[in-house]
């Protein structure tokens, strides 16, 4: 029986799977074309798995011979002089391992101490014996660092530009992995924005992105379940699958066989319902797989805190043509919609917020002080008046020593009443977050109980701060369906007193009132 395959590549006999090819269009052409290209992906997005399908195709049809090749174990290898003899080596294993022609043949005489060259001569001695033209996939080509790097890439340029018809040379290549070829330069030289005319990256002719599921493609790939056990995924189940990952491959997957194998226990007659699939990703963000953890570690780079930051402060970003933001956007962390900044999909923003607050909030734990929600329970609402003023008191005293802890400075204030709600409502509730750069705030929305608290975050920015921030507010509120709101303002300005800071003023806003909480 096949199930949702959440590590390694898929395979259609096993695994539920959508083929990657309709996610990736054009490929094709620039096989025919002769030409060499990037493909570049988020972590598990499904780049192996459609590599391979990839080569078995151009196999089955008859036209090229297709090797593919990984590069993940050249990780770290910065010395060409060990690093280039190292690739010659894995292209003779895989060709080991294929079923290409003349496969003995490759590298057989190889002089490995001219590193320099012995991987352009090893290609075009093999391409000169076979009879078809030959594509290599290098799939984690992005593992590559510093001078191996350069001296892979200028072997493949040397090799590019020599062909001819007595000198042949691999037909078409493709570099595969993380990042797009922009990060490639940055990985060789950081300080520079370019390798100058001589550049090895200039033989690349287009760098393409393997897309998301979109939403129908997640209803086929539950379908197949649906049609090979009978159990049914409800259509709202579906709707918030697609609503929470956003078609990231891995999330979709995860989130299917959590319910299924988890949950229900392999229990077919019973359907997945929305509520089932909002409790898998609450156990998925809570677990930490090795998915997320590896995107998460990358929070730690300054390159990536650049880019993070702003949007969960709201503050505006510039960024945008820099190689700091190209990064983040080609690890999956990030898109960019209408021109705001937001996090890929609303899980990547839970456990964002979550990792970047969770110190805070185990300490706040820990404190023998620590107030849980019943004790801002009033009449079956939280008292969020109580609530506020807890917090207020907290900031008061622990604001200093809490802000110099955070790496994420500038959003500190924001992540640190996050880390308060959050520890309030572990008890029951849920925290909803809707962070953008360039908005000028942060939105939180409180749930318990079938009941929804808006509270708008923002800094002190002048006089403007408290009218934009009404406004913003009682337009959430209206989002949120909520009848009351709450806007905090945090006052950071260093001669500013505490007695002027801290406050609490009602304000009438279209009819609706708004709470003002000064920090």
């Amino acid at each position: 029986m096949k199930y949702f395959n959440i590590s390694g590549p898929c395979d259609s006999a096993k695994h539920y799977m959508i083929d990657a090819s309709t996610r990736l269009k054009g490929v094709e052409r620039l096989i025919d074309t002769e030409q060499y290209f990037v493909i570049h992906a988020a972590r598990q997005s499904g780049k192996t798995t459609y590599l391979k399908n990839l080569a078995e195709r151009l196999n089955a049809e008859g036209k090229y011979y297709a090797l593919y090749c990984t590069l993940e174990g050249m990780q770290g290898v910065e010395d060409p002089e060990k690093g280039i003899p190292e690739i010659v080596r894995k292209i003779k294993n895989v060709l080991w391992l294929s079923d290409i022609p003349q496969k003995a043949a490759f590298a057989q005489n190889a002089d490995y101490d001219n590193f320099t060259g012995v991987l352009n001569m090893a290609l075009t001695l093999f391409c000169m014996k076979l009879d078809k033209p030959l594509v290599i996939l290098f799939d984690e080509a992005d593992c590559l660092s510093e001078n191996t790097l350069i001296s892979f890439l200028r072997q493949l340029r040397e090799g590019y530009n020599n062909r001819s018809s007595t000198i042949p040379f691999v037909h078409s290549v493709a570099l595969v992995g993380m990042r797009n070829i922009r990060d490639y330069k940055a990985k060789v030289r950081p300080e520079s924005h370019t390798l100058g005319s001589a550049s090895p990256f200039n033989i690349v002719t287009e760098s393409m992105v393997l897309k998301n599921f979109t939403q129908d493609e997640i209803a086929q790939l539950y379908r197949q379940h649906t049609d090979e056990t009978g159990q049914i995924f409800e259509e709202d189940a579906i709707e918030l699958a697609w609503e929470q990952t956003q078609g990231q491959p891995w999330l979709v997957n995860a989130i299917a066989r959590e319910v299924i194998v988890k949950m229900l226990q392999s229990d077919y007659a019973k359907p997945v319902t929305a509520t089932l699939v909002m409790e898998a990703i609450q156990t998925i963000i809570l677990r930490r797989d090795t998915h997320i953890d590896s995107l998460l570690e990358r929070l730690k780079e300054e390159r990536v805190r650049k880019v993070i930051e702003p949007m969960i402060s709201g503050d505006d970003f510039f960024g945008r043509l820099t190689d700091d933001f190209s990064y983040v956007k080609d690890l999956g962390l990030i898109v960019e919609i209408q021109g705001r900044l937001i996090p890929s999909n609303p899980i990547y923003g839970e456990v964002i917020a979550r990792t970047l607050s969770h110190d805070t909030q185990q300490v706040m734990l820990q404190n023998p002080n620590s107030r849980s929600m019943p004790r801002y329970l009033k009449d079956g609402r939280i008292d969020m008046e109580r609530l506020m003023q807890d917090f207020q008191q907290f900031w008061r005293e622990n604001s200093d020593i809490w802000v110099e802890k955070y790496d994420y400075r500038e959003a500190a204030p924001h992540l640190i009443l996050m880390a308060f709600f959050q520890r309030v409502v572990n008890g029951g509730g849920q925290i909803i977050r809707e962070m953008a750069a360039g908005t000028g705030r942060l939105d939180i929305c409180i749930a318990y109980e079938n009941q929804k608290y808006p509270v708008e975050i923002k800094v002190w920015r002048g006089e403007k701060s408290l009218q934009e921030g009404l406004v913003q507010t009682r337009r959430y509120m209206d989002v949120c369906g909520a009848p009351e709101g709450w806007l905090a303002i945090f006052d950071r300005r260093k001669n500013s007193k505490w007695e002027d800071k801290i406050y609490l003023k009602k304000e009438a806003v279209d009819g609706k009132t708004v709470t003002v909480v000064g920090l």
